[in-house]
């Protein structure tokens, strides 16, 4: 499809602010899904083209952790693929089901982030004792949350980050990284397939692909700066944002 330069030009601005907020808190979605619809995309090519542009954030956001020393790849094996797996089902799931009766419940569950975070204000500073194994979390939370992302997604990097804080006792630091490579993997089997059906519009994705890793870089940059000090009240800032948007469709 054809769209104005000036709106392409547009949609890059939008992709390098989604990019930093995404790489700190998740929620990027929440200004470039809207951009593209009002770019004139159809829903199916904004969702594919979407997991297009993200896609490239996160790894550019996943790498910058790692190169920071605060995620180890190599080490999420486990957790990789079944979020992976839990990501494929969650896409094929959404493109044969009406996904209205989840969104009713999603912003209460981002709302239920928000609360538990800003009632906890020393939340992440240190690592904590762990609730439950590496083992319990790699076969139950992390396909969960792939899933969750393949069907829907606004939320994922946010689920991952409180989940990885509360659960297995991460900073928020560590726990943002992980979270980071995470959704990387939940992304990019979405976009597999997407990209199999032909769904996304590449040229603008692509663009925005640019965009997201200037902001992604920027972002990741600033965590590792910062650490739990930026990211707690950006998890509140997105997670009442994004209940906000889902309550006013």
């Amino acid at each position: 499809m054809s769209v104005e330069p000036i709106v392409v030009a547009g949609l890059f601005l939008v992709a390098v602010a989604a990019g930093f907020v995404d790489s700190i808190a998740g929620g990027g979605g929440l200004l470039t899904v809207p951009a593209l619809l009002a770019a004139g995309l159809p829903p199916a090519t904004a969702l594919a083209t979407n997991k297009a542009q993200s896609t490239a954030g996160a790894l550019t956001a996943a790498t910058t952790y790692a190169r920071g020393g605060a995620v180890r790849p190599r080490e999420l094996w486990p957790p990789i693929l079944t979020t992976l797996g839990g990501a494929v089902v969650g896409t094929v799931v959404l493109t044969r089901i009406d996904a209205a009766r989840l969104e009713v419940l999603l912003p209460w569950l981002l709302l239920t982030v928000a609360g538990y975070v800003a009632a906890r204000p020393r939340l992440g500073e240190v690592a904590t004792a762990a609730r439950i194994g590496p083992r319990t979390y790699t076969c139950t939370v992390a396909p969960l949350i792939g899933a969750y992302d393949g069907f829907l997604g606004p939320g994922t990097g946010s689920f991952f980050a409180v989940t990885l804080v509360g659960l297995r006792g991460h900073d928020l630091t560590r726990a943002t990284a992980t979270a980071k490579v995470l959704n990387l993997t939940s992304n990019a089997a979405a976009l597999t397939v997407f990209a199999i059906a032909g769904a996304p519009a590449w040229t603008i994705g692509l663009v925005m692909a640019a965009g997201q890793t200037t902001g992604a870089r920027l972002g990741a940059r600033s965590v590792l700066r910062r650490g739990s000090r930026l990211v707690r009240p950006a998890l509140v800032v997105v997670s009442v944002a994004l209940s906000v948007r889902l309550l006013m469709t």
